[in-house]
């Protein structure tokens, strides 16, 4: 299965999806891998062509680190705007045309691991753990996205501020949400970090990941 995995990689997911469909159904699964190779291996059009989830983490880790440089002196205004288009461009390098950030941004990366998850539950032949296993990665992806979008909306109003007292509770409130990217947050207060709305960042993406990839025989994903 490993090789099938491979080769499904190599080939693509067009190639792959005709391979399935013409041979014996040992190789039914293939369509299904070869998704979520992409996610947990490599993509085309990465960085480095690595794996989108690999990606959404390096692109999450620059965003968690220049708010945390934003929040180092809430009494300063100028230096918290400073870092606002470096947050900014690990999230989105499509507003800001350069910055820290892989150029990608974290976004893309997240909104690509639930299109590929979503297309591996849904391919011909996958597994049931392929399917339950989706559906708690791509609910903490969707979380990671609904977090990048509160953290642009406050961006803007930190750019906008006009003093320090102002802007410091939303660089703030903008630092939470940065960490949150890949950790998650215990939001129903229950001691851990689960995948429902809410609650799994990448953290938990790559956890599931990483089981889903076990029972399917496949390589572990690069984290």
């Amino acid at each position: 299965m490993k090789n099938l995995f491979r080769v499904a990689l190599g080939v693509g997911v067009g190639a792959a999806i005709s391979f399935a469909a013409t041979t014996t159904p040992v190789w039914a699964g293939s369509e299904a891998h070869a998704h979520i190779g992409h996610i947990g291996t490599s993509w085309n059009d990465t960085p480095d062509k690595k794996g989108l989830l690999q990606t959404a983490m390096g692109e999450a880790g620059v965003a968690a680190a220049h708010a945390g440089y934003a929040a180092g002196d809430l009494s300063d205004l100028a230096s918290m705007q400073l870092h606002m288009p470096h947050v900014r461009h690990a999230l989105d390098p499509s507003i800001d045309g350069s910055g820290p950030g892989l150029g990608y941004g974290f976004k893309t990366a997240s909104s690509g691991i639930v299109a590929h998850m979503t297309l591996a539950a849904d391919a011909a032949g996958a597994s049931d753990s392929v399917k339950l296993h989706a559906e708690h990665i791509n609910a903490s992806a969707n979380n990671g996205l609904a977090r990048a979008d509160q953290m642009l909306a406050l961006i803007a109003k930190i750019e906008a501020a006009k003093n320090a007292a102002t802007a410091a509770p939303l660089v703030t409130e903008l630092n939470a949400l940065a960490q949150q990217l890949a950790a998650g947050h215990d939001a129903n207060g229950d001691g851990s970090v689960g995948w429902q709305e809410g609650e799994g960042g990448l953290d938990v993406v790559g956890v599931h990941l990483t089981i889903m990839a076990d029972g399917e025989g496949l390589e572990a994903p690069v984290l």
